[in-house]
């Protein structure tokens, strides 16, 4: 073959238009089996035919092995090979057609590859900016959580109104949620005190075995005092919070009503014509057909439950003993007051029988002194009252509340064992008329659907009572956790207030004496300015007075 020719140096790249060559290439075969590619160069050629060898295998040199060639710049491919490979694929941007051309000219066409890389170039791989993006507002609470609604209620503004026999306190109950169960976010409705205990008469009987958080008791005398509306007012503002934050309560149908019904006395009327008895019969037990009755003398099984009855019984008698040691500290402070108002008083009306301005000024201003840690004393009262003796009597209610949950719990049992008494008084029955063969047919099958509804009722009052089991395990692990925290709250708060009122009563006291100090003192450093002066004028006129008596004993003399 003549390698000057007129041939293309591109007659290796495959072509539909030109046919195979047939002439013999010195004898030389591609180790693929390809079609034998024609070199540019003679002398470049010669060496690279004298280093294949059949040894390095029929793939010939390949990866780190293989020899480096190093080629001059090749020459420009013709226009009709652009023209072919434009028609063999379609068409594509002037700027992928010139990136093709660039890295076909990179390429050393005698290593052997399958097929030019130019127009396969794979488009670009954008970078991942989603994933980051992600992580960044992955929520930091559970679904459970973020799904939970939350309630903010205050309640203020008591005021009395209604005549001298119908007289009550109402309050203005204010609440703040997410839940879209409420038509808006932000509502407020008036309430008087049973409107908060029916509220939880309600609830109770609603959601039989959990902990309701009661309201306060009731008060016949006293009951308009302010410090007793004040105490009351934090009591039930605490209840509906608590109630409010509870998983299963904030979803019950009366507390929507009481949070958010603008004609509340007639949406409990007309509840009550629906349900005409509030009992223990309504909520769950009214829902699977069995009346709860109070039942024979019950006898504990479960050892838990009797240590945590135990447990409660003694924690009520500490709790109350508490409140009353302090109810004697906050009469104690009650009774300083008072004597702190009656010491005042003696020392104003000594101050003003007081001839010495000297002495009828520092009396004053003791009384006055006395007045201000009266008001001290009656403000730390109230404080004691409102931090750690409402969450004593919080807390004494509460376990109220868990022992009506146990008499549930326990007329849940009477219940499920009198349904197992009479299915076992039906079977009896069932098998006298078996005995009797198919003379009572009508009333054996009579008998049959008896039989099957009794052992539904068992089967419903045993899963009840188990429900309520496992139901008041939860509440008392979650009333020991919340006693905790409320506990830690307020003894943190009740010392807080008392140090503060003791840092208060010695700045009252260290003020007097400075201020006593001062009187006495001349040389203070807030005197007037004006008093040296004045005190120079008068030795300057006791100065001429000597001068002038002199004077009058000289023309004596004279």
């Amino acid at each position: 073959m003549d390698l000057d020719g007129g041939d293309s140096p591109w007659g290796d790249v495959p072509s539909s238009t030109s046919q195979p060559k047939t002439e013999d290439t010195e004898g030389i075969k591609s180790p693929t089996g390809r079609h034998p590619r024609t070199p540019r160069r003679a002398g470049a050629q010669t060496v690279r035919l004298e280093a294949l060898d059949d040894s390095l295998g029929p793939l010939g040199p390949l990866g780190d092995n293989a020899t480096p060639v190093t080629v001059e710049q090749p020459p420009a491919p013709p226009q009709k090979e652009q023209t072919l490979t434009h028609n063999l694929r379609q068409p594509v941007a002037a700027t992928q057609s010139s990136i093709s051309r660039s890295m076909l000219d990179s390429v050393d066409l005698n290593d052997e590859v399958e097929s030019p890389a130019g127009p396969r170039i794979p488009p670009p791989v954008q970078p991942s900016v989603a994933s980051p993006a992600r992580r960044d507002i992955q929520p930091s609470v559970s679904i459970e959580q973020a799904a939970k609604p939350t309630f903010d209620i205050t309640v203020g503004d008591p005021h009395k109104v209604g005549d001298l026999t119908s007289s009550h306190i109402v309050y203005l109950v204010k609440t703040k949620t997410t839940s879209k169960a409420y038509r808006e976010p932000e509502f407020s409705v008036t309430r008087r005190y049973r409107d908060f205990l029916w509220l939880y008469n309600s609830l109770h009987s609603n959601n039989p075995g959990i902990v309701v958080p009661p309201p306060p008791e009731k008060q016949a005398v006293g009951r308009f005092d302010t410090n007793f509306v004040e105490s009351r007012r934090a009591a039930l503002e605490r209840m509906l919070n608590k109630t409010a934050a509870h998983p299963t309560l904030q979803h019950d149908g009366d507390l929507k009503m009481f949070l958010e019904s603008e004609s509340f006395n007639v949406d409990i009327k007309h509840k009550e014509r629906k349900e005409p008895t509030l009992a223990e019969s309504k909520g769950l037990f009214s829902g699977i057909g069995i009346s709860v009755g109070g039942g024979g003398k019950f006898v504990e099984q479960d050892d838990w439950f009797h240590d945590r009855r135990i447990y409660l019984d003694a924690l009520e008698n500490q709790l109350k003993a508490l409140l009353k040691a302090m109810d004697t500290v906050v009469a104690q402070r009650k009774g300083l007051s008072e004597a702190a108002g009656d010491f005042s008083a003696s020392l104003h009306a000594l101050s003003t029988v007081e001839l010495s301005a000297a002495l009828s000024g520092p009396l004053e201003g003791l009384s006055d002194l006395q007045l201000r840690i009266k008001e001290l004393y009656d403000r730390q009262a109230q404080q004691d009252v409102l931090t750690l003796g409402i969450t004593i009597d919080e807390y004494i209610r509460l376990i109220g509340s868990i022992k009506q949950a146990f008499s549930s719990r326990q007329k849940a049992y009477h219940t499920w064992h009198s349904a197992e008494s009479e299915l076992h008084k039906r079977k009896s029955t069932q098998d006298k008329l078996l005995r009797q063969g198919k003379t009572q047919q009508d009333r054996l099958n009579q008998m049959n659907a008896d039989v099957a509804d009794a052992e539904r009722k068992v089967h419903q009052a045993r899963l009840l009572f188990e429900d309520m089991g496992r139901l008041m395990r939860v509440e008392l692990e979650r009333f020991e956790r919340e006693k905790v925290e409320d506990f830690k709250s307020a003894v943190e708060t009740f010392l807080e207030s008392a140090v503060e009122g003791q840092k208060e009563l010695i700045e009252l006291w260290e003020t007097f004496l400075m201020q006593l100090d001062a009187e006495e003192d001349e040389n203070a450093f807030y005197k007037p300015p004006v008093e040296p002066s004045a005190r120079k004028s008068e030795e300057t006129a006791v100065d001429s007075q000597a001068a002038t008596a002199v004077g009058d004993d000289d023309e004596d003399d004279e």
